[in-house]
């Protein structure tokens, strides 16, 4: 190279010493952007991999679409064969395959296997305790290749077939949580692929209810594609604070978790595999581990999720002050000083009791069918919805009232605080069912986001058609995901954004 450059320098004497080094420089330039070694991605898996019945599947299957986002730094190829299973007794092992040996043969940098659906069938599912092992011994056939590729598992996509040979239930119940395990027993990267197209049948993604048409590759691509070409940088040292006792892991959803105590509070945090830029966070409030999918796309972008318990205290001072505590620890562990605030029902109240005391320290309020006046819940003083004898007397324990007239002044409700958060301009989404009869929208999200828009502010809430208080969050939580990271500055912003968006 260096030869090449006095070759250059040589050329035109005419030309002045300065332009012929920027010539030479930006010849060079080029030819090292022309050889050099680009990132080999391999796409293991079956028929989906593949592109089976998608129309020119060479540039549109889910591999050449992710070709196309991850750009010319990437070479992406598709190893991927229809009918395979991950079982080395199915009826078409993957690793009988010339596309194996090929994918082997070609000693990618990257490797990202889609396996399982086909071991669903009838006929596969008696070897199913060997899955897991089977699996094990794939991964280490390519972690053994000299480019000891990094490895990504991508859990097999829903199936809406019904009386068919490949099972959904199988997958979902069986499959999916034996490779959930492998990802936290290998510390190996994991992509939930299970829910990206909902939980109900589009037929202009999946037209014969299995294999995703064109559209339904590109989703693919343009899920895995972002998460693929994260760096990867250190995660901050947590939990090494003196004050915190336990430190006992456990398996969340493919992912590292812990469980510890503060101040004798039971805690937990949850690690990503690559902590994102900045180190976000989530708060969340309640209900740990109830309807995980928002939580689990935030893990695949970086992001720890952590949970502080203060069940039973309905937002009162106590939880406050105990959240304020747990705030400082994550946050001197080396956690972003804005945090996410996550919370399902009752959890709104802590959620925006806390947050009116620290808007400063939030990054953005994620709540589903949220409690915003106790009044409504678990009172019911507005309406016969359905409220909970059981949880007023914890409430009124909580708050130190002995009777109904301090509740009907109280006015320290969330709803009671719109102005405060108008005017702190801090990014709101809440996913409500619209027929939820046990925390009404219409006593709760419809009043406080009326209130919010006359002091000048607006929020964003996705109405769920026909549903009620359950099932919480949404099926695909990509339009949770999006809102969490475009108000983290992560991805850009979404132009004139609505006070309302219906899903």
């Amino acid at each position: 190279m260096l030869e090449f450059i006095r070759v250059l320098l040589f050329i035109k004497p005419e030309i002045t010493d300065m332009k012929k080094i920027v010539l030479a420089l930006s010849m060079m330039h080029c030819v090292v952007a022309t050889y050099a070694e680009k990132v080999r991605v391999a796409c293991i898996g079956n028929s989906i991999t593949y592109g089976h019945d998608v129309v020119d599947r060479e540039v549109n299957s889910y591999p050449a679409r992710l070709q196309e986002f991850l750009g010319s730094d990437y070479e992406v190829r598709n190893f991927g064969v229809s009918a395979t299973t991950l079982l080395t007794k199915g009826d078409y092992p993957y690793i009988t395959t010339d596309a194996y040996r090929q994918s082997l043969e070609y000693n990618p940098d990257i490797v990202l296997i889609k396996l399982g659906t086909n071991d669903s069938k009838p006929w596969n599912v008696p070897n199913k305790d060997q899955f897991k092992d089977d699996y094990i011994r794939l991964i280490e056939t390519y972690q053994a290749l000299p480019a000891t590729p990094r490895i990504i598992l991508l859990t097999p996509v829903r199936c809406f077939l019904s009386d068919a040979d490949i099972n959904d239930e199988v997958i979902q119940k069986e499959i999916r949580p034996q490779i959930e395990e492998i990802a936290y027993e290998r510390n190996l990267e994991i992509i939930n692929m299970y829910n990206l197209f909902g939980d109900k049948h589009d037929p202009e993604l999946m037209p014969d209810h299995l294999h995703p048409s064109a559209k339904g590759a590109e989703m693919m691509a343009s899920h895995i594609a972002p998460i693929m070409s994260q760096q990867k940088i250190a995660t901050p040292e947590i939990l090494r604070n003196g004050s915190v006792a336990g430190n006992a892991k456990f398996n969340f959803f493919g992912y590292e978790g812990v469980d510890f105590d503060f101040k004798n509070n039971p805690c937990k945090l949850v690690r990503p595999k690559r902590a994102a830029e900045g180190n976000p966070w989530v708060l969340r409030a309640r209900f740990w581990g109830h309807a995980p999918q928002a939580d689990i796309a935030l893990l695949e972008r970086g992001y720890h999720i952590a949970y502080c318990d203060v069940a039973d205290l309905y937002g009162a001072p106590k939880a406050v002050k105990r959240w304020d505590d747990f705030y400082t620890l994550m946050t001197r562990s080396g956690l972003n000083s804005k945090v996410v605030l996550e919370g399902l029902s009752r959890g709104g109240l802590i959620l925006y009791n806390w947050a009116v005391k620290n808007t400063d320290k939030v990054a953005c309020i994620y709540a589903d069918a949220p409690v915003m006046d106790f009044k409504s819940w678990p009172f019911a003083l507005y309406s016969d919805n359905y409220g909970s004898e059981e949880d007023e007397l914890r409430l009124k324990m909580a708050y130190k009232f002995f009777d109904v007239k301090e509740i009907l002044k109280w006015k320290k409700n969330p709803v009671d605080h719109a102005r405060v958060f108008a005017k702190a301009g801090v990014p709101i989404l809440h996913v409500v069912g619209d027929q939820d009869d046990i925390v009404p929208p219409s006593e709760n999200t419809a009043v406080f986001a009326e209130r919010l828009e006359k002091e000048g502010g607006k929020m964003e809430v996705i109405r769920k058609p026909g549903i009620g208080h359950h099932p919480h969050s949404l099926t695909d939580p990509t339009p949770i995901v999006e809102f969490i990271l475009r108000s983290c500055g992560l991805i850009p912003s979404a132009p004139d954004a609505s006070l309302t968006a219906e899903k």
